[in-house]
């Protein structure tokens, strides 16, 4: 008998539910930390170096992408009982005419996979996602960038990143930056303000935010933290889901600015044998992170 106990969801619906959050996710082209280590240096009036080192998942290559695209093999759905729609084994009947819609479908299918991947391709900086050759496209768009100094494909839309950039602050900074690529869920933001005080918000970097639009599809987890919950085997259609890398790491703002404000637990922590005023805030990501990392830094002299 199927279980319908409360948190519980039948297979079929944890599948819909998963596919309904996927197609948003797609059109937003998520990308998100895996295993990282980044860092804020904020030195002087009007300089900063950032860097970010480790894992990048583009949802977009990945085989998650794929899941609802025009499928290859007819499987048949559960057929349940109409007094307490418990499950049961399907009549001859009933899965002939689950394949004979099934083959009806085959080219609606075909036509929205098509058109699902013309549509992603806009968002991926006009990569054609079903390209073999996508990974490495999208590998040698990075590199050519500033700041990309290595880039390796781990598969599955992972890459394993080397990002340095230092410069003036003469202007608001993004990170990720992919041209042609809109940006949509960026990691970190500085945002400058009157009087040469800077504001520091780090969104990607937080596994759980409550103001997540599919915070409440996924019980209020994160996009990609609650896809995965969804993924033990037969959640989705095929077996299991597709691999998510957890997000996991540090981010750390070093300044010898005064620091108005700021969420790190600790605070600002100086190294004793330091005599130059540098502070370095520091925030542990998990998958249990809800805040993002933010402060306010004043850097007027």
């Amino acid at each position: 008998m199927t279980d319908h106990s409360p948190g519980r969801l039948p297979i079929r619906a944890k599948a819909a539910v998963m596919l309904a959050g996927l197609s948003l996710l797609l059109s937003a082209c998520f990308i998100t930390p895996g295993k990282f280590s980044s860092e804020l240096e904020l030195t002087g009036e009007d300089s900063f170096t950032f860097s970010y080192e480790g894992e990048i998942f583009f949802l977009g290559l990945s085989d998650l992408a794929q899941m609802g695209a025009a499928d290859g093999e007819f499987e048949p759905t559960e057929c349940y009982n109409e007094e307490d729609y418990s499950d049961r084994e399907c009549t001859e009947a009933e899965l002939a005419q689950q394949r004979e819609d099934w083959e009806a479908g085959a080219e609606a299918r075909a036509a929205k996979a098509k058109k699902d991947a013309e549509e992603m391709a806009v968002f991926m900086g006009g990569i054609d996602v079903t390209d073999p050759e996508a990974s490495e496209e999208l590998r040698q768009l990075l590199l050519r960038q500033k700041g990309w100094n290595r880039v390796e494909d781990k598969g599955d839309g992972v890459y394993d990143v080397s990002y340095t950039v230092s410069g003036k602050l003469s202007h608001d900074f993004l990170f990720p930056t992919i041209e042609g690529v809109p940006t949509t869920n960026p990691f970190v933001q500085i945002v400058l303000r009157d009087d040469n005080v800077v504001r520091v918000n780090a969104p990607g970097f937080s596994a759980q935010s409550d103001t997540n639009p599919m915070a409440a599809m996924f019980g209020g987890m994160g996009s990609l933290a609650g896809l995965a919950a969804l993924g033990d085997e037969g959640s989705a259609p095929g077996g299991e889901i597709p691999n998510i890398p957890a997000i996991e790491g540090t981010f750390a703002i070093v300044t010898d600015g005064r620091i108005l404000a700021n969420n790190t637990d600790a605070g600002p922590v100086a190294e004793a044998s330091d005599t130059s005023g540098t502070q370095t805030l520091q925030w542990d990501i998990t998958p249990r992170t809800k805040a993002a990392p933010t402060a306010l830094v004043d850097l007027s002299r």
